[in-house]
Protein backbone atom coordinates (compact mmCIF):
# COMPACT_ATOMS: atom_id res chain seq x y z
CA UNK A 1 0.00 0.00 0.00
CA UNK A 2 1.52 3.12 -0.85
CA UNK A 3 1.32 6.49 1.00
CA UNK A 4 -1.83 8.04 1.96
CA UNK A 5 -3.34 10.34 0.13
CA UNK A 6 -5.24 13.54 0.56
CA UNK A 7 -8.47 14.44 0.22
CA UNK A 8 -9.55 16.02 -3.18
CA UNK A 9 -9.45 19.91 -2.49
CA UNK A 10 -6.85 19.70 0.29
CA UNK A 11 -3.35 20.70 0.33
CA UNK A 12 -0.88 17.52 1.36
CA UNK A 13 0.58 17.86 4.93
CA UNK A 14 3.94 17.73 5.93
CA UNK A 15 3.64 14.49 7.36
CA UNK A 16 2.05 12.94 3.96
CA UNK A 17 4.58 14.61 1.91
CA UNK A 18 7.32 12.57 3.96
CA UNK A 19 5.52 9.63 3.68
CA UNK A 20 5.24 9.71 0.06
CA UNK A 21 8.88 10.71 -0.01
CA UNK A 22 9.73 7.39 1.97
CA UNK A 23 7.53 5.55 -0.68
CA UNK A 24 8.99 6.81 -3.51
CA UNK A 25 12.73 6.54 -2.06
CA UNK A 26 12.43 2.83 -0.98
CA UNK A 27 10.49 1.64 -4.65
CA UNK A 28 13.67 3.76 -6.36
CA UNK A 29 15.69 1.59 -4.68
CA UNK A 30 14.16 -1.71 -5.35
CA UNK A 31 14.23 -2.85 -1.98
CA UNK A 32 12.00 -4.65 -0.29
CA UNK A 33 10.97 -3.63 2.95
CA UNK A 34 12.29 -6.73 4.45
CA UNK A 35 15.24 -5.73 2.99
CA UNK A 36 15.40 -2.35 4.52
CA UNK A 37 14.62 -3.41 7.83
CA UNK A 38 17.69 -5.54 7.54
CA UNK A 39 19.66 -2.47 6.47
CA UNK A 40 18.18 0.16 9.22
CA UNK A 41 17.62 -2.96 11.81
CA UNK A 42 13.58 -1.14 12.41
CA UNK A 43 11.27 -3.93 11.94
CA UNK A 44 9.31 -3.99 8.54
CA UNK A 45 5.63 -3.09 9.94
CA UNK A 46 7.12 -0.07 11.76
CA UNK A 47 8.73 0.96 8.42
CA UNK A 48 5.25 0.20 6.31
CA UNK A 49 3.50 2.54 8.88
CA UNK A 50 5.90 5.32 8.00
CA UNK A 51 5.78 4.77 4.27
CA UNK A 52 1.51 5.13 4.72
CA UNK A 53 2.06 7.95 7.04
CA UNK A 54 0.35 5.75 9.90
CA UNK A 55 3.36 7.36 12.17
CA UNK A 56 5.73 9.94 11.32
CA UNK A 57 9.18 8.62 12.97
CA UNK A 58 12.06 9.87 15.15
CA UNK A 59 15.21 11.36 14.66
CA UNK A 60 17.12 8.26 15.08
CA UNK A 61 14.95 6.09 12.32
CA UNK A 62 15.10 9.09 9.70
CA UNK A 63 18.84 9.03 10.41
CA UNK A 64 19.00 5.90 9.53
CA UNK A 65 16.88 6.11 6.77
CA UNK A 66 18.76 8.63 5.03
CA UNK A 67 21.99 6.46 5.13
CA UNK A 68 20.45 4.10 3.27
CA UNK A 69 19.22 6.19 0.48
CA UNK A 70 22.04 8.60 0.99
CA UNK A 71 20.22 11.75 0.95
CA UNK A 72 21.72 13.77 3.71
CA UNK A 73 19.71 16.23 5.39
CA UNK A 74 17.00 16.02 3.43
CA UNK A 75 14.59 13.34 5.34
CA UNK A 76 15.57 15.58 8.41
CA UNK A 77 14.47 18.71 7.35
CA UNK A 78 11.21 17.02 5.86
CA UNK A 79 10.40 15.10 9.16
CA UNK A 80 11.00 18.53 11.37
CA UNK A 81 8.34 19.95 9.41
CA UNK A 82 6.21 16.49 9.95
CA UNK A 83 7.08 16.16 13.44
CA UNK A 84 4.44 18.75 14.14
CA UNK A 85 1.47 16.50 13.29
CA UNK A 86 2.49 14.26 16.68
CA UNK A 87 0.96 16.54 17.83
CA UNK A 88 -3.04 17.40 19.07
CA UNK A 89 -4.53 19.52 16.45
CA UNK A 90 -5.86 21.81 19.40
CA UNK A 91 -2.29 22.52 19.86
CA UNK A 92 -0.77 22.86 16.32
CA UNK A 93 -2.70 26.56 16.55
CA UNK A 94 -0.60 27.25 19.66
CA UNK A 95 2.73 25.69 18.60
CA UNK A 96 2.52 28.34 15.36
CA UNK A 97 1.70 31.08 17.43
CA UNK A 98 4.71 30.14 19.66
CA UNK A 99 7.35 29.57 16.91
CA UNK A 100 6.34 33.09 15.80
CA UNK A 101 6.33 35.11 19.36
CA UNK A 102 9.45 37.87 20.31
CA UNK A 103 8.34 36.80 24.16
CA UNK A 104 6.81 34.36 26.07
CA UNK A 105 5.66 34.19 30.07
CA UNK A 106 4.85 30.30 31.35
CA UNK A 107 3.74 29.17 34.91
CA UNK A 108 3.83 25.84 34.76
CA UNK A 109 2.32 23.21 37.77
CA UNK A 110 2.38 19.66 37.91
CA UNK A 111 5.16 19.10 35.24
CA UNK A 112 8.05 21.28 34.29
CA UNK A 113 7.25 23.34 31.13
CA UNK A 114 8.06 21.26 28.36
CA UNK A 115 10.55 24.10 26.53
CA UNK A 116 12.94 22.82 30.09
CA UNK A 117 12.05 19.24 30.16
CA UNK A 118 15.16 16.37 29.39
CA UNK A 119 14.62 13.69 27.27
CA UNK A 120 13.97 11.25 30.42
CA UNK A 121 11.81 13.64 32.23
CA UNK A 122 9.79 13.90 29.10
CA UNK A 123 9.70 9.77 28.66
CA UNK A 124 8.10 9.67 32.73
CA UNK A 125 5.54 12.36 31.95
CA UNK A 126 4.41 10.79 28.89
CA UNK A 127 4.56 7.18 30.06
CA UNK A 128 2.43 8.09 33.38
CA UNK A 129 -0.20 9.73 31.17
CA UNK A 130 -1.17 6.27 29.10
CA UNK A 131 -0.10 3.19 28.06
CA UNK A 132 2.10 3.95 24.47
CA UNK A 133 4.21 1.41 22.64
CA UNK A 134 7.94 2.76 22.35
CA UNK A 135 7.59 3.99 18.63
CA UNK A 136 4.69 6.26 20.13
CA UNK A 137 6.36 6.93 22.82
CA UNK A 138 9.41 7.81 20.88
CA UNK A 139 7.76 9.78 18.48
CA UNK A 140 6.27 11.91 21.33
CA UNK A 141 9.35 12.46 22.94
CA UNK A 142 11.17 13.69 20.19
CA UNK A 143 8.30 15.82 18.50
CA UNK A 144 8.55 17.65 22.44
CA UNK A 145 12.25 18.40 22.71
CA UNK A 146 12.00 19.47 19.05
CA UNK A 147 10.23 22.35 20.31
CA UNK A 148 13.49 23.61 22.47
CA UNK A 149 15.13 24.23 19.04
CA UNK A 150 13.54 28.07 19.39
CA UNK A 151 15.06 28.86 22.99
CA UNK A 152 18.44 28.79 20.76
CA UNK A 153 17.89 29.42 17.35
CA UNK A 154 18.76 32.85 15.57
CA UNK A 155 16.59 36.07 17.20
CA UNK A 156 15.53 33.14 20.11
CA UNK A 157 12.49 34.79 22.30
CA UNK A 158 12.61 35.84 25.57
CA UNK A 159 11.51 32.92 27.58
CA UNK A 160 10.63 33.58 31.24
CA UNK A 161 9.24 30.60 33.08
CA UNK A 162 7.85 30.47 36.81
CA UNK A 163 8.11 26.78 38.17
CA UNK A 164 5.57 26.28 41.44
CA UNK A 165 7.36 24.80 44.10
CA UNK A 166 4.95 21.22 43.45
CA UNK A 167 7.20 20.70 40.44
CA UNK A 168 10.14 20.50 41.63
CA UNK A 169 9.43 18.56 44.74
CA UNK A 170 7.56 15.69 42.46
CA UNK A 171 10.85 14.52 40.95
CA UNK A 172 10.99 11.42 38.85
CA UNK A 173 11.49 7.78 40.03
CA UNK A 174 15.07 7.69 38.74
CA UNK A 175 17.50 10.21 41.06
CA UNK A 176 19.82 9.96 38.39
CA UNK A 177 17.39 11.37 35.72
CA UNK A 178 15.98 13.86 38.41
CA UNK A 179 19.46 15.25 38.94
CA UNK A 180 20.19 15.77 35.28
CA UNK A 181 16.52 17.19 35.07
CA UNK A 182 17.74 19.71 37.46
CA UNK A 183 20.83 20.32 36.09
CA UNK A 184 19.36 21.20 32.62
CA UNK A 185 17.12 23.54 34.69
CA UNK A 186 20.00 25.69 35.93
CA UNK A 187 21.96 25.34 31.93
CA UNK A 188 19.13 26.32 30.78
CA UNK A 189 18.64 29.92 33.29
CA UNK A 190 21.82 30.49 31.90
CA UNK A 191 21.15 31.23 28.67
CA UNK A 192 20.67 35.32 27.60
CA UNK A 193 17.15 34.98 26.55
CA UNK A 194 15.89 32.82 29.58
CA UNK A 195 14.67 33.82 33.03
CA UNK A 196 13.59 31.44 35.64
CA UNK A 197 12.06 31.81 38.77
CA UNK A 198 10.62 29.74 41.67
CA UNK A 199 7.47 30.17 43.21
CA UNK A 200 7.68 28.89 46.68
CA UNK A 201 5.17 27.42 48.57
CA UNK A 202 5.01 30.04 51.01
CA UNK A 203 3.90 32.69 48.89
CA UNK A 204 -0.02 31.24 49.54
CA UNK A 205 -2.86 31.21 47.17
CA UNK A 206 -2.77 33.08 43.94
CA UNK A 207 -4.69 33.73 40.85
CA UNK A 208 -3.29 30.79 38.72
CA UNK A 209 -3.88 28.31 41.62
CA UNK A 210 -3.97 24.87 39.76
CA UNK A 211 -3.52 26.36 36.17
CA UNK A 212 -0.23 26.11 33.89
CA UNK A 213 -0.58 29.56 31.80
CA UNK A 214 1.57 30.67 28.77
CA UNK A 215 1.65 34.25 27.14
CA UNK A 216 3.11 35.02 24.07
CA UNK A 217 3.78 38.27 22.33
CA UNK A 218 3.60 38.12 18.80
CA UNK A 219 5.70 40.74 16.19
CA UNK A 220 2.77 42.66 15.99
CA UNK A 221 2.32 43.65 19.26
CA UNK A 222 -1.03 41.45 19.52
CA UNK A 223 -0.57 38.75 22.92
CA UNK A 224 -2.31 35.37 23.03
CA UNK A 225 -2.60 33.00 25.96
CA UNK A 226 -3.04 29.22 26.37
CA UNK A 227 -4.47 27.64 29.54
CA UNK A 228 -3.73 24.23 30.34
CA UNK A 229 -4.52 21.45 33.16
CA UNK A 230 -3.67 17.28 33.28
CA UNK A 231 -6.78 16.27 30.85
CA UNK A 232 -7.36 19.65 28.39
CA UNK A 233 -5.75 23.06 27.09
CA UNK A 234 -7.36 26.41 25.65
CA UNK A 235 -5.88 28.79 23.55
CA UNK A 236 -7.37 32.24 24.45
CA UNK A 237 -6.73 35.00 21.72
CA UNK A 238 -9.78 37.52 23.46
CA UNK A 239 -7.75 40.49 23.92
CA UNK A 240 -9.56 41.08 27.57
CA UNK A 241 -9.49 37.56 28.75
CA UNK A 242 -5.44 37.57 27.34
CA UNK A 243 -5.24 40.91 29.37
CA UNK A 244 -6.69 38.95 33.01
CA UNK A 245 -3.85 36.17 32.28
CA UNK A 246 -1.77 38.99 31.86
CA UNK A 247 -2.24 40.54 34.88
CA UNK A 248 -2.52 37.43 37.43
CA UNK A 249 0.74 36.28 35.74
CA UNK A 250 2.44 39.38 36.57
CA UNK A 251 0.71 39.28 40.35
CA UNK A 252 2.04 35.53 40.30
CA UNK A 253 5.93 36.34 39.40
CA UNK A 254 6.04 39.13 41.88
CA UNK A 255 5.64 36.40 44.49
CA UNK A 256 7.96 34.38 43.01
CA UNK A 257 12.04 34.28 44.04
CA UNK A 258 14.58 36.51 42.23
CA UNK A 259 16.14 34.80 39.03
CA UNK A 260 19.01 34.23 41.15
CA UNK A 261 17.44 33.18 44.42
CA UNK A 262 15.86 30.67 41.88
CA UNK A 263 18.95 29.10 40.76
CA UNK A 264 19.97 28.86 44.24
CA UNK A 265 16.88 26.95 45.36
CA UNK A 266 17.19 24.64 42.37
CA UNK A 267 21.05 24.15 42.84
CA UNK A 268 19.97 23.14 46.67
CA UNK A 269 17.55 20.50 45.50
CA UNK A 270 19.86 19.76 43.09
CA UNK A 271 22.61 19.02 46.11
CA UNK A 272 19.94 17.24 47.96
CA UNK A 273 19.02 14.53 44.99
CA UNK A 274 22.24 13.99 43.05
CA UNK A 275 23.10 10.31 43.86
CA UNK A 276 26.26 9.89 46.18
CA UNK A 277 29.36 8.29 44.89
CA UNK A 278 29.96 4.62 46.10
CA UNK A 279 32.44 4.47 48.84
CA UNK A 280 35.29 2.83 46.95
CA UNK A 281 37.66 2.48 50.45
Amino acid sequence: MGARKPNAGQRPSARQMLAKELARLREESGMSLATLGEATTYDRAYLHKLETGARVGSPEVIAALSAVYGTGDQLSMLWQLAREDAFADKYKRFMELEARATVQYAYSVGAIHGLLQTEGYAREVFEATRPRDEHDLTEEIAARLGRQDLLRRENAPHFRAVLDESVLRRKTRDPKEWARQLEHLVEASQLPNVTLQVLPFDAGPHGLLGTSVTVLWLPDGKAIAYTEDAHSGQLIEDPSEVEKLRLSYDLLRDLALSPRESVAFIERLLEEYTPCAPDLT
